[in-house]
């Protein structure tokens, strides 16, 4: 990241230009969370989540950390979301009470929010405005207009932002597909109209940028799964996919359909997007699906499953099968599951760890490197070419991307006649008036979502977690008299570190009780320090054996 001081006119009118923010979503997989500034007055595009991963073993869910734009809410004139991606709508409700501003969308997404808002008690105070597909709308200062583009979601939209320093197209997540089942395709034609008025800058998805040709059709899709489903003749069939990819739900359906098979439902973000997708007339040639209780009745060689944990979540239907913990189906040999997605960077170790538990089980997995069971929802390099020759942006911004991909997409713009900058979480990029540079940065960061809780991932919680993960925890608990001699024996716990009942925990509580004999009587006689020196005391007793540091707490009695 560079920043670039900004000019002497800069400095005297903070507040005269058009600027892009990224707050999540830039240089990562994720937690997309877009803001425009214009003459002060700030819009935010799409609040997303994402995944903990390997890096985080101490983190299930993340959200972008608001706090920047909470603080300038007064000037946050709402919050359009362009498709019911979780990485694009997934942190709304957990983040809305700080910024507390009305919320533009499509139909299909206010369906899926108003599940996630009503679950989190907000179903009564967030103002939605429903937008339809293709419809142009203001909010504030900003004239907007929705797009449409094809995508694995029904209703995904790209945002045409027209200012008076110039216009700017937000391209959300999109691909060029003719036949995407559900839903028309891209409106070329709409982009064309908007390229023709003049574009100041292109704000475009990255993912599949290293990509060649064409990230494929989701009609292909259909035809590959009912030939492959109808190929099964044994066993159960579960297929593992992304909620919300209602033309992939479908297929699948149709699929049993034609094999004779009946299906089941299993995970509630699945339920959940089915009742809004039916909500808003799509899914109407499906006929309803099986319920989980309903599914145990079936003979296994007529029922298909579809079922959420396409990414490995721990708590997905697809992980509690895997596990055999799932309540109402299990899968073994003879059955098949089926993964109709990609792996999202930083889940490839939880979604291996899945299949390899299938597989020891005895079931046949399938995926999209030996079948064709799935297509991006993203444009690969052709696309990308096909939408910069239509829209003719001056300037290319590459964001939802990490940064090969990013630095590969802002190559092939600039070969395209396009300038590109790239920039990252926090970057303030100026669009206009002047040159198009970085001219300071905001802070950014990531929330864990913990229960009904926030919690900064730098921060000492979530620190205490992770090392906890690391190098494991002992509690210890010892009663003293009034000068500090102990009285019976510690007791030590330390799961993760010793076995409960081994020699271990009784030499350390030995060690502990001789360490506290032989301190000084003034920190005997003083609770604060007694608890600190025994604490470092345990320490030094587990390094010893284990060369580990972990986490210490101890519990005093004073008798």
């Amino acid at each position: 990241m560079t920043t670039t001081e900004p000019t002497e006119n800069w400095k005297n009118n903070m507040t005269g230009d058009l600027a892009f923010i990224p707050l999540g979503g830039t240089g990562e997989i994720g937690l997309n969370f877009n803001v425009y500034r214009c003459d002060g007055a700030l819009l935010a595009v799409d609040c997303g989540l994402g995944f903990g991963g390997p890096e985080h073993p101490e983190v299930e869910v993340m959200v972008p950390d608001p706090a920047w734009l909470a603080e300038r809410r007064d000037r946050l004139q709402g919050l359009v979301i362009t498709h019911a991606h979780e990485d694009h709508v997934g942190a709304v409700a957990h983040l809305w009470r700080q910024l507390r501003c009305p919320i533009w969308c499509t139909p299909f997404v206010a369906a899926v929010l108003r599940r996630k808002l009503g679950e989190a008690g907000l179903g009564q105070q967030v103002q939605v405005h429903v937008v339809p597909p293709g419809g142009r709308f203001e909010v504030g200062s900003f004239d907007l207009e929705f797009l449409r583009v094809s995508h694995s979601v029904p209703e995904a939209q790209a945002l045409a932002i027209r200012t008076k320093f110039g216009n700017v197209l937000h391209t959300g997540d999109w691909k060029l597909d003719p036949n995407p089942l559900i839903g028309p395709p891209t409106d070329e034609a709409a982009f064309a109209r908007f390229g023709a008025e003049g574009v100041l800058a292109m704000v475009c998805d990255s993912t599949n940028a290293l990509v060649e040709g064409h990230s494929g059709s989701e009609a292909e899709v259909r035809r590959n799964m009912t030939a492959l489903i109808k190929g099964i003749k044994r066993g159960r069939i579960a297929v593992t996919c992304f909620a919300t990819n209602l033309a992939r739900v479908e297929s699948v359906a149709f699929a049993a359909r034609a094999a004779g098979r009946e299906v089941a439902l299993f995970g509630r973000s699945l339920r959940n997007a089915e009742a809004a997708a039916r909500e808003c007339g799509y899914l109407k040639d499906t006929p309803p699906f099986l319920s989980e209780e309903d599914a145990e009745d079936m003979p296994d060689d007529k029922l298909v499953v579809i079922c959420t944990g396409s990414q490995g979540e721990p708590r997905s239907a697809m992980s509690k099968i895997a596990a055999d913990t799932h309540p109402h189906i299990s899968l073994g040999e003879g059955d098949t599951a089926i993964f109709s997605s990609r792996m999202i960077p930083g889940n490839e170790r939880a979604i291996l760890r899945v299949q390899d538990e299938l597989s020891r089980a005895g079931v046949d997995v399938m995926t999209a490197d030996d079948h064709m069971v799935h297509v991006s929802g993203h444009p690969a390099r052709d696309e990308l070419k096909r939408l910069y020759q239509i829209v003719k942006p001056k300037y290319c911004v590459p964001v939802h991307g990490e940064w090969r991909h990013m630095n590969e997409h802002a190559n092939l713009a600039e070969s395209l006649g396009a300038i590109a900058h790239v920039i990252e979480d926090g970057d303030v990029l100026r669009l206009s008036p002047g040159p198009v540079e970085t001219v300071e940065s905001v802070p950014v960061g990531r929330l864990a979502i913990d229960g009904d809780r926030l919690l900064p991932l730098d921060g000492d919680v979530l620190a205490a977690r992770k090392k906890m993960l690391m190098n494991g925890v002992v509690v210890a608990s010892f009663a003293v008299d009034g000068a500090g001699r102990v009285l019976g024996q510690p007791q030590i716990s330390a799961p993760g570190l010793f076995d409960g009942f081994g020699e271990e925990p009784a030499q350390i509580a030995a060690d502990l009780a001789r360490a506290v004999g032989e301190m000084p009587n003034a920190t005997k006689r003083e609770d604060g320090l007694l608890r600190e020196a025994a604490r470092t005391a345990i320490r030094k007793a587990v390094g010893r054996r284990l060369r580990k540091r972990p986490s210490v707490e101890v519990h005093l009695l004073r008798v």
